[in-house]
C-alpha cells in the first residue's frame, strides 16, 4: 500500500513539475484587457449573416479573402495555397495558380492587372491571370517576413501589408491558425505594419509593436486603418511617420480582415467572440504558459459567432450583421461586389454571399 501511495504521490509530482516547468514557445507579457461589454449598443445581436448562399470550393477551403475581375469572375484564396477563379453565373471553380505558400490578403494592382497577395509563408507575391508568381518581396531591413496577411495598395501604387508575427510565422508554426494563437498568447506585440513601393522594390517597416497586425485598408486622407487582433482595436496609422491612434477599442471580438466598401465605409470581420479566459489570464503569465503545456484540446478555443461591422472612417459603428449560431465557419471579412455582400472565411470549404444592402 506504501508503495502505491509513493508511486501515486511520484506520479502527481511528475505532472506538477510538467505543468509549471516544462519548456514552452511562448514567453507570455502581462497586460490588462479592458471588460467586455460584449454584443450591445453598436454590436446588438440580429440573424442578418445566418442563411448565406454559399459557392462549394471543394476540394478546396478557406477562400480568406476576395477580389473581383471586370468580367465578373472572381479571384480567391485557399489555406491549401492555390489562387481560385470563380464564375458566379456559370458556378464553375478552377485553379489559377499554386503560389507555394499559404495566400491570405488580396488585392487588384491597377497598374500592372495582376493580382497582389500576402502570403502567410512566402511574404509579398504577384500573381498574373496567367497563373505566373513573382515574389516581390520576403524580407525587410534584414529580418525575414514571417506571416503576410492583408494588404491594401494607395493611390501611388504603395504596398501596405501586415506582417502579423515576427516570432511565430505561420510556416513554422504549422499553420496560420496556430501562429495565431500563439502571438495572442505571448501577446508582447511582434507584429507589424509594413510598406513595399513597386518603384524602388524597397520594403520599410511604417510601425511595429502590434499584437497580431491583422487587415489594412487606405483611408480617405491616406491613412492606414489596420486591425489588432490581439487587442480588440482597430488603429489609424499615419503611412510616414508611423505614429497611430486608436480609432475603434474594445471590440466584442476577435478583428481579422478590414475592406473598403462603398460610399467611404469599410467592412471589418470579427472572427471569434473574445475568449473569457484569455481576458481573465491577460495579466496572469503563469496561468498562459501553463495553458500551453495541457493538449491543444484542453486549451481557449475560438468560439463560433459570426459578425461583421460596417464603419466609416471615423469609426462610426452604423450596421452589423451577425451570425450568433456559428454556422458559417470563421468568417473573417467581407467584400461587396455587385449587389452582393461575400463572406470569406479561414477555414469553411465554401465562399458564402448574401444581398446587399
Amino acid at each position: 500500500m506504501k508503495k502505491i501511495l509513493l508511486g501515486v504521490l511520484g506520479l502527481i509530482a511528475l505532472l506538477a513539475a510538467y505543468l509549471l516547468l516544462w519548456p514552452v514557445p511562448i514567453a507570455p507579457a502581462a497586460w490588462y484587457a479592458p471588460f467586455n461589454l460584449g454584443y450591445v449598443g453598436a454590436y446588438t445581436p440580429n440573424r442578418d449573416l445566418t442563411g448565406l448562399t454559399e459557392i462549394d470550393l471543394a476540394p478546396h477551403h478557406g477562400p480568406e479573402d476576395i477580389v473581383a475581375l471586370p468580367d465578373g469572375r472572381l479571384l480567391t484564396a485557399t489555406q491549401e495555397g492555390f489562387i481560385l477563379t470563380l464564375d458566379p453565373a456559370k458556378g464553375t471553380v478552377e485553379v489559377l495558380a499554386d503560389t507555394g505558400g499559404v495566400p491570405l490578403g488580396l488585392e487588384m494592382d491597377p497598374t500592372t492587372g495582376r493580382l497582389i497577395v500576402a502570403d502567410a509563408h512566402k511574404g509579398l507575391v504577384s500573381v498574373g491571370l496567367d497563373g505566373s508568381v513573382e515574389v516581390l518581396t520576403d524580407t525587410v531591413d534584414g529580418t525575414p517576413i514571417l506571416y503576410a496577411d492583408d494588404l491594401d495598395i494607395a493611390d501611388d501604387g504603395v504596398i501596405y501589408f501586415s506582417d502579423a508575427s515576427t516570432k511565430f510565422g505561420a510556416e513554422a508554426s504549422g499553420s496560420t491558425m496556430a501562429g495565431s494563437l500563439l502571438e495572442l498568447m505571448e501577446s508582447k506585440g511582434t507584429g507589424r505594419l509594413l510598406a513595399y513601393d513597386p518603384a524602388t522594390k524597397v520594403t520599410r517597416v511604417v510601425a511595429d509593436g502590434f499584437v497580431f497586425a491583422n487587415g489594412v485598408a487606405i483611408a480617405p486622407d491616406g491613412d492606414i486603418l489596420m486591425n489588432v487582433t490581439g487587442r480588440y482595436q482597430v488603429l489609424k496609422i499615419n503611412p510616414v511617420t508611423g505614429e497611430h491612434r486608436v480609432l475603434i477599442d474594445n471590440l466584442p471580438g476577435f478583428p481579422d480582415n478590414i475592406n473598403r466598401g462603398p460610399d467611404g465605409t469599410y467592412f471589418v470581420g470579427i472572427v471569434s467572440p473574445r475568449s473569457e479566459w484569455l481576458d481573465a489570464n491577460s495579466g496572469n503569465t503563469m496561468m498562459r504558459k501553463l495553458a500551453m503545456r495541457l493538449p491543444a484540446s484542453m486549451r481557449p478555443q475560438a468560439q463560433p459567432y459570426g459578425l461583421i461591422l460596417q464603419i466609416n472612417a471615423d469609426g462610426q459603428v452604423f450596421r452589423t450583421w451577425h451570425d450568433p449560431d456559428g454556422t458559417y465557419a470563421t468568417p473573417t471579412g467581407a467584400v461587396l461586389v455587385g449587389d452582393r455582400l461575400y463572406i470569406t472565411s479561414l477555414l469553411s470549404p465554401t465562399l458564402g454571399y448574401r444581398s446587399y444592402p
